[in-house]
Order: C-alpha cells, then structure tokens, then sequence
C-alpha cells in the first residue's frame, strides 16, 4: 500500500489535471490495486455477511473524479481512495462496510451515512421499537473496543413524528447510523492490513443486519 499512499500524498500537493494527465498510468496502477483489495474484502465479508452478493468491485469503489460545479472547493479530484461493500454498491441506500485510504486520514467503518428522508425514517421507527436490542449490539464489549460510540451527526431536537419525550430520543435524532476507527499508517502499510480491516468489519455484521432489517421491514 506504500505506492499507493505515496500517489495519493503526491496528488494532494499537485491537485490539477495537467499533473493528473501526466501521471495517468500511475494512477490507474494504483486504483486497481484497491479494486483487488476491495474484491478481498468483499470475499471475506461473504463467509459471514450472506446478505453481501457476489460483487464487481468497480461497483464499490468510488471514482476520484469530484464533483465541482456546486462547491467553493475547485480542485478537480479526491484525495483518497475509498469502496462501499453493500448490496446494491456504493449507490445503494443499504447498510455496508467502507474503507477509506488517505495519507493522513485513513479509516474504516460502516452502517447507513446520511440517507434520505424515507429510509432515514425507517431506520429511525425500527430504532424506536427495538431500541434495547440495538444498544445491546452497540454496546457489546468488542464492539466498543473497536467503535466506541456512534459518527456524532444528530438532529437539535426530537425528528418529526416521534415524540420528545420518547425513552430513546438520544438515538432517534440522529441523521446517519455510522461508526468508523481510525486506519494508523504502520496498520495501513503493514503486512497484515487486510487482516485488521476484516476483523473490524466482522464486528459491524450485527449492526449491519440490523440496520438492513430496519430498511426491509419498514420500506
């Protein structure tokens, strides 16, 4: 993973698309090498995760190509590599695993990231009724040794259609239902990264599952 950290560090120093044209080659070796290890990923995720399809990994992987008509922001592209595992793919509005590989900033995690209104409320409803067995999930003790607490994306207030003084209020304001770790570089280029990703996603599953029943039962 060193080349790749190393492309990517070298990007986010010449964020342009005349250094991008000239390093072209570089940069799809460098994104094939993640395409692999995303088809890794998905392969070890289906030994436990039945939920998870056959995928092509080009369906999880994002493109580096941002989008700049309406951000402040004009570099032309991102500087990270990143890949949703979940079925439907990176598009899809279902609970997955992600890994995201950046020079200074490399983590992985999972869940359901800002959905829209609908599913969002889904998840919600399915969270007020079956609040305690999602803490007990949340909670679990190897769980929080690897995702202490939930990405801190919440509402001020209570969300339309559930009541304030609802017992588990906290949960409900929230917008994503996230947790991720930090990916150390030593980890990251290490022998064994792969091993470290897989065995924190293996603690996402029950959340995943849980998330996913969320969107099955109330959508």
């Amino acid at each position: 993973m060193e080349k790749v950290v190393q492309f990517l560090q070298e990007l986010s120093e010449n964020n342009n698309k005349e250094w991008f044209h000239a390093n072209r080659k570089r940069y799809e070796e460098n994104r094939d090498k993640v395409l692999f290890i995303t088809e890794v990923l998905i392969n070890e995720i289906r030994k436990w995760d039945k939920d998870i399809p056959v995928m092509n990994p080009k369906d999880c992987m994002f493109r580096i190509f941002r989008d700049v008509r309406f951000s402040k922001d004009k570099q032309p592209y991102k500087t990270n590599f990143g890949s949703f595992i979940a079925r439907g793919g990176r598009k899809s509005m279902n609970a997955g695993y992600y890994f995201h590989i950046e020079p200074e900033g490399s983590f992985i995690g999972g869940g359901i990231y800002t959905p829209p209104a609908e599913p969002l409320k889904a998840v919600r409803t399915y969270v007020a009724k079956h609040a305690e067995e999602f803490l007990d999930i949340i909670n679990d003790k190897e769980f929080k040794q690897i995702y202490p607490e939930m990405y801190d994306h919440k509402l001020k207030t209570a969300p339309k259609g559930f009541p304030k003084d609802h017992e588990y209020i906290h949960l409900l304001r929230y917008k994503s239902f996230v947790f991720s770790t930090n990916l150390k570089k030593d980890v990251l280029l290490g022998e064994n990264f792969v091993e470290h990703i897989v065995k924190a996603f293996r603690q996402l599953y029950k959340v995943n599952t849980f998330l996913n029943s969320a969107l099955d039962k109330n959508m």
